[in-house]
């Protein structure tokens, strides 16, 4: 591997459009609205389909600018990658022309990091830039470069650059993570299906996207398990081949469009709905009083009083909650919970638990009138109910912007959100689905985003 500094090792970040939001909120929300793809599955998936040279065809991909981002960063390493339809990617990387993951596509998006794992398994080499992200607090790759090294790769890091080799084949071996890492998790999935052997990773992350990641990779031809909840068991295989999936549904954002629900006052049937894998978040909902109803692929969301026991925003009961990894609340719903508090008569304290900056978003709902204390890093107190009032507010990572976005949905009067492009990363037309549930949003240039009077 070449000594010399990485081609493009300076970044100079791309002018990115700049957008806002506009919302009149509120409004109560009420029709139906279908659940894309999930975004923290799709987007390991792309990675997974460098590890073979035949053709793998994604379905129910989401529409989003973190997939775009992935798949140029592929054709740029020379993968053939096709987008016939809406939600269908298509991979062909029969061979690789440039095994270097620049900081240009680092910088936009973490899961480019995922790259590291099957490229390094397949072709012996790879130069990978440290990943960006959104901002929401420590996330070491120190746990995914350590499972490549337990597995017999050599790395240096150098000039902000991960130099990854594997003399001969990457071998079967014991991978130990110090605390559960979903990614950390996939990427040692990925560089062991092609090891020479056989590799137990401990804690493995049991998210359901990580089950959707292993069960494409099965299809793949990969000797992949889970041997406990939490162990994954991966037998190597020389090759693997091309397959075609369907990406499971987003909980995420399943559960972003309850809270717009419930927090409006209105009542939503969300379609195609991974009700199973949001037992934690949905015993939430029930909690707070929030009339919940799963279907086999629906979950029917009933703010408006009408339903059997449920309870109007403003009304809602007080709830304690905490992050954990799953089957734990996800902390990527934590933000969409905490606008769900501020409806509760009464306070409630918020354990982050996995992230320590996560919580520093509740400054920005704080404008829009929400009763926040910041305790620490890790903890908030929400005092409800509150009467929310439109005003401006900045968008500092994705979910949170997603949760700005509902805060302003129920609050009175006209919000402007500065930063819409962090949403547009992980929400397939979020405002298409917002308006056609009776919202009254739009997207447009900051230059047109007038401050509410």
């Amino acid at each position: 591997m070449a000594d010399a500094r990485p081609f493009h090792w300076e970044y100079h970040p791309p002018a990115v459009p700049r957008e806002a939001y506009r919302v009149e909120g509120g409004v109560p929300l009420t029709g139906s609205v279908r659940v894309s793809g999930a975004k923290n599955a799709a987007l390991k998936m792309l990675a997974a389909a460098v590890l073979t040279g035949e053709r793998c065809r994604l379905t129910n991909v989401p529409e989003i600018e973190d997939v775009r981002v992935m798949a140029e960063t592929l054709r740029d390493l020379g993968v053939v990658v096709e987008h016939p339809s809406a939600n269908v990617y298509e991979v062909s990387a029969g061979d690789v022309d440039w095994l270097f993951v620049p900081l240009e596509a680092a910088a936009k998006m973490r899961a480019s990091f995922m790259l590291l794992g099957p490229l390094l398994a397949r072709f012996g080499e790879v130069i990978i830039s440290n990943p960006g992200g959104d901002r929401i607090g420590r996330r070491p790759v120190d746990l995914h470069v350590d499972a490549m090294r337990a597995l017999g790769a050599e790395i240096e890091y150098r000039y902000g650059y991960y130099y990854a080799k594997a003399p001969g084949r990457l071998r079967g071996g014991e991978v130990r993570f110090p605390f559960v890492s979903v990614m950390g998790t996939e990427n040692a999935i990925l560089a062991a299906t092609l090891a020479e052997g056989t590799t137990t990773i401990r804690p493995a992350a049991q998210e359901p996207e990580v089950d959707d990641l292993i069960a494409f990779l099965v299809k793949m031809g990969a000797d992949v398990a889970r041997a406990a909840p939490d162990a994954v068991v991966v037998h190597g295989r020389k090759r693997l081949r091309g397959a075609e999936h369907a990406v499971l549904p987003d909980r995420i954002e399943a559960g972003t469009f309850a809270v717009a629900a419930a927090v409006t006052g209105g009542h939503v049937v969300l379609e195609g709905a991974p009700c199973d894998h949001l037992e934690a978040f949905t015993g939430i909902l029930g909690r707070a009083g929030v009339a919940v109803a799963c279907g086999s692929s629906t979950i029917d969301v009933d703010a408006t009083g009408a339903g059997v026991g449920g309870a109007r925003p403003g009304a809602f009961r007080p709830v304690d909650i905490e992050t954990a990894p799953y089957p734990g609340l996800a902390t990527d719903l934590q933000p969409p919970t905490c606008v769900l508090l501020t409806q509760a008569a009464g306070p409630s304290v918020v354990h982050e638990a996995i992230f320590e900056d996560r919580l520093e978003w509740l400054a920005e709902l704080r404008r829009l009138g929400a009763g926040v204390e910041l305790v620490d890093a890790h903890h908030a107190r929400i005092d409800g109910p509150t009467r929310l009032r439109g005003a401006e507010v900045d968008i500092p990572d994705l979910r949170a912007g997603a949760s700005l976005l509902l805060g302003a949905l129920a609050a009175e009067g006209t919000s402007v959100i500065h930063g819409a492009h962090h949403v547009q990363r992980g929400y397939e037309n979020i405002e298409r689905k917002f308006l056609d549930l009776g919202a009254r949003i739009e997207r447009l240039n900051e230059e047109d985003a007038t401050p509410p009077s």
